[in-house]
């Protein structure tokens, strides 16, 4: 350890990604990417922005994007705000609204990035138990609390929170924010974006990187009430001068324009799941209900981590999460109808 590190570096447990290995012909299901490719017209949006005017600094505000997103959902631009991936938006968050002298309330089994963020920035929280089938129920959120925030649906297990269940939480903690990452919703959840209007203490935070294939561009944004979004204006503004760069912008407001091409290829993504699903019940795996582009199962009679080795000999890479509860569940993110038959076929052969 270095004696010239912050003393907060020492005590700092950092977010472990998804390994991205350097492997050919690689069937690569362990880090909720998705298999098909960007829209087309933001591939023409990407090539028209690598021109001269590189060598200028993009919109700080991005105000370009935040109307795009505004038209989109049905609310105002100052309602909406934009960063590097959810993750960023995510962290001014946590800096901004949650840290408050109560703790911050977020499941024991959800993104493993929240207890980080509280870490970095010094936010108390408490973890609230999913029930025994891996739901969040929302009475066990009845607490005193800073701030409540869940993915929905959640993440790693895939379950989703109905809207009225979210709406019942949001009204029971009228002097607490609720963040609702919903990185996820658009493979089969109910957005809670329309409850923003009814709720000032509501956040909804998406990404571009999943039902919008921009993983690689970091594109992220949070639609609330104008005051929580200046909330994170300022943090913002105190941090980064330019969070989005020409691409990034140009990229998003493209593919959020190609409605066509998103429904093509979430569609393709659900039928997907929903098949492999059956295939894995086949074979004796208990799967979780999910409306994410992942699933979450566990075998009775084989360990998931000798599965996932067993599956990484044969060129697959699975998540498995060495943590009290979900030890024996390995995510499997959902690829192209030809990678969940190699999936399938390899466990087949491994069982």
């Amino acid at each position: 350890m270095s004696r010239f590190w912050s003393p907060v570096v020492h005590t700092l447990t950092p977010y472990v990604p998804g390994e991205q290995p350097k492997i050919l012909n690689l069937v690569k299901l362990n880090t909720n990417e998705n298999p098909y490719g960007p829209s087309p017209r933001a591939f023409e949006a990407l090539r028209a922005e690598a021109a001269d005017t590189l060598r200028l600094y993009p919109d700080p505000n991005a105000d370009r994007l935040k109307e795009a997103v505004a038209a989109y959902y049905g609310v105002e631009a100052r309602q909406v705000f934009v960063g590097n991936g959810s993750d960023e938006v995510l962290a001014h968050a946590f800096q901004g609204l949650l840290r408050h002298a109560a703790p911050v309330l977020f499941p024991d089994v959800t993104y493993s990035f929240y207890p980080v963020y509280c870490g970095l920035y010094g936010v108390d929280y408490e973890t609230v138990p999913l029930d025994a089938d891996f739901a969040i129920d929302v009475k066990d959120y009845a607490r005193p609390n800073g701030g409540i925030i869940f993915p929905n649906p959640n993440a790693p297990t895939g379950r989703l929170l109905p809207i009225e269940a979210v709406e019942r939480l949001v009204q029971a903690n009228p002097d607490s924010v609720v963040v609702v990452d919903e990185a996820y919703v658009d493979f089969g959840g109910e957005s809670a974006i329309p409850l923003v209007q009814r709720y000032p203490n509501l956040l909804v935070v998406q990404t571009f990187s999943k039902s919008r294939s921009l993983a690689g561009l970091r594109v992220g944004f949070a639609v609330g009430d104008a005051a929580l979004i200046e909330g994170l204006e300022r943090i913002k503004n105190s941090f980064n001068s330019y969070p989005l760069d020409r691409f990034a912008i140009a990229g998003a407001v493209a593919a959020l324009e190609d409605r066509a091409w998103f429904e093509q290829t979430r569609s393709a993504i659900m039928r997907s799941r929903d098949a492999l699903v059956v295939q894995l019940q086949r074979l004796g795996f208990e799967v979780l209900p999910s409306t994410a582009n992942f699933v979450f199962a566990r075998h009775p009679r084989h360990d998931a981590a000798h599965l996932q080795r067993q599956l990484r000999e044969r060129a697959i890479i699975v998540r498995h999460f060495r943590q009290p509860r979900i030890e024996q569940f390995l995510r499997i993110t959902i690829g192209t109808e030809a990678e969940c038959a190699a999936l399938v076929e390899a466990l087949k052969v491994i069982l």
